[in-house]
């Protein structure tokens, strides 16, 4: 039997890693099929629709913010992290914590155990975020915390510290991840269902609305979305419409569109397919700006700009051949601040195998900071504007995108959407169907199944053992024979009634706890109690 015909160049499929097809070439008869029209798709960088970019200038008057994610072991421990990142040229901090704090534990609790300062820095108490933030001045520097569930005890303890250095709350600047709807997507990091963790997230949005015109509320969060096995355009759909989630809830509670729809910050991620995620970023800006304008009636401009953050992909990072993933993060690097982003995390090479020693971090640091100074992309505002292929597959993903949203919408919403798994069956098929790819040889990976060898690359890794975790023990131990057990009660049992209150806005509650050295585990206790534990139930 004669060996299969290899296809040649013209009879092979190209097209983006969402499916979209792709041309050979592009030319203006495909934008004026599409009866495209420059004021309407395009503008001017930072002119409605923002296709080109939130702002005029762009990197020409501010480089994007270079937001190292950081967190492991100590407080102390996490604290040096920072402070070499600072000093490495790091211009925002942003903090990585471990999964019993992401989780709602204290580090004695027995779920606890083993993972206390694994996977980031273990903050339980108003000692541990002291400790996290000696000597970084927080009127100064922007903080970013990847948090969830505890999200409001964590900004709790974070306007607590912020006092206790003489910074009142509206001098606060920075995010605040706080996006439920994606862990009940993707990330799985919850502790109540869906609508209590809803109800939570609505009266954090009406304080900082209130009491923090400088931070950002919510961080609406692409990322782990497409860490889970979305495609590009179901990133870009479910992600907006959880903003679209967001923006109704804070409506519903009463407040002005445009006195907070310009705090809501998003996050991306950002992965191998060049092309196709400077269109994502594109065609985000374009769909958000004509929703807060056409949907929602916003009139303050600022509120129809999405800025974003964005994160080079932690899923295409490999092990074998690790330093191959320095080349692919520079390229998703360039590809984000391409789109337009206004923040950018670089992965470190060595991730697959434990969290970035301090020369990995270092050299991910470094890949922008060549990028910002070296290549003189920061030049020019959006160079893609009118480029026959980079409209249409703008155009297009836009297009992929709206079919979500508006299937989502007639299901009633996104809360109503996730509650039935809709995102979850469509991000698992198209994981399914990646790996399958993967597998088949029908998608390259160099190093897994395409220029494959034995060689193995002896990297030093971050080694940490059980000492942070026997340490925040005795702490958190200490801390609660110290303190004055009777109005810590008291407090607990004040936070109790709020949740039961929907009329009672949590956050002034939980700012006086946690003063008063209440702890993480022991607030989260009683959101177990009063709102229930949630557990995802089967959909696929």
């Amino acid at each position: 039997m004669s060996a299969a015909k290899k296809p040649s160049t013209t009879e092979m499929k190209f097209e983006t890693m969402s499916g979209i097809p792709l041309k050979g070439h592009y030319t203006p008869q495909d934008l004026e099929d599409r009866g495209w029209k420059y004021e309407e798709q395009l503008g001017d960088p930072g002119q409605y629709p923002y296709t080109r970019g939130p702002h005029n200038t762009m990197y020409r008057g501010k480089l994007w913010t270079m937001r190292m994610f950081a967190g492991f072991g100590t407080p102390e421990d996490t604290n040096n992290r920072f402070k070499f990142l600072l000093d490495q040229g790091q211009t925002g901090l942003t903090t990585a914590f471990d999964m019993p704090t992401l989780m709602g534990y204290d580090p004695d609790h027995e779920h606890s155990l083993g993972e206390v300062g694994r996977e980031g820095v273990s903050v339980a108490t108003i000692d541990d975020m002291a400790r996290l933030f000696a000597d970084i001045p927080l009127d100064k520097v922007s903080t970013s915390m990847t948090i969830n569930a505890p999200a409001p005890i964590l900004l709790a303890l974070y306007i607590a510290i912020a006092e206790q250095q003489g910074v009142s709350p509206d001098k606060l600047h920075g995010t605040l991840q706080n996006d439920m709807l994606k862990e009940f997507i993707a990330q799985k990091e919850w502790i109540s269902p869906l609508r209590a963790h809803m109800r939570i997230t609505r009266d954090m949005l009406v304080y900082c609305t209130k009491n923090m015109p400088k931070w950002n509320t919510i961080s609406i969060s692409g990322y782990h979305i497409r860490e889970a096995g979305a495609t590009a355009v179901q990133e870009l759909a479910f992600t907006l419409a959880d903003g679209i989630g967001y923006v109704q809830a804070g409506v519903d509670a009463g407040l002005d569109i445009d006195d907070f729809a310009p705090r809501l910050s998003f996050f991306f991620d950002v992965h191998n397919d060049f092309y196709e995620e400077v269109a994502k970023f594109r065609a985000a800006r374009r769909i958000w700006a004509r929703t807060m304008r056409e949907r929602f009636g916003a009139k303050n401009p600022r509120s129809w700009l999405l800025r974003t953050h964005a994160q080079t992909a932690g899923v295409s990072l490999m092990a074998p051949q690790p330093l191959n993933n320095v080349v692919r993060t520079t390229m998703q690097a360039l590809a984000a601040v391409m789109g337009g982003t206004q923040s950018l995390h670089t992965n470190s090479y060595d991730e697959t195998y434990a969290l970035p020693t301090e020369a990995a971090a270092s050299l991910a640091l470094r890949t922008q900071q060549v990028i910002a100074e070296e290549t003189n992309v920061s030049a020019v505002a959006d160079p893609w504007a009118g480029s026959y292929f980079m409209e249409t597959l703008t155009d297009q993903t836009e297009e992929e995108a709206m079919i979500y949203i508006d299937k989502i919408d007639k299901m009633g919403g996104i809360v109503k959407a996730v509650e039935e798994g809709y995102p979850q069956r469509e991000i698992a098929r198209s994981a399914y169907d990646y790996q399958r790819q993967v597998d088949n040889k029908e998608r390259n990976i160099v190093g897994i199944n395409k220029y494959v060898t034995d060689e193995k690359v002896d990297i030093p890794t971050l080694k940490i053992d059980l000492t942070p975790e026997k340490g925040q023990i005795e702490k958190i131990k200490k801390l609660r024979e110290e303190r004055d057990s009777e109005l810590a009660e008291k407090h607990l049992e004040i936070i109790r009634a709020a949740c039961k209150d929907e009329s009672i806005n949590i956050m002034p509650p939980l700012i006086a706890a946690m003063k008063d050295r209440v702890t993480l585990g022991e607030v989260c206790d009683v959101f177990r109690e009063v709102f229930g534990v949630h557990t995802d139930p089967a959909y696929l």
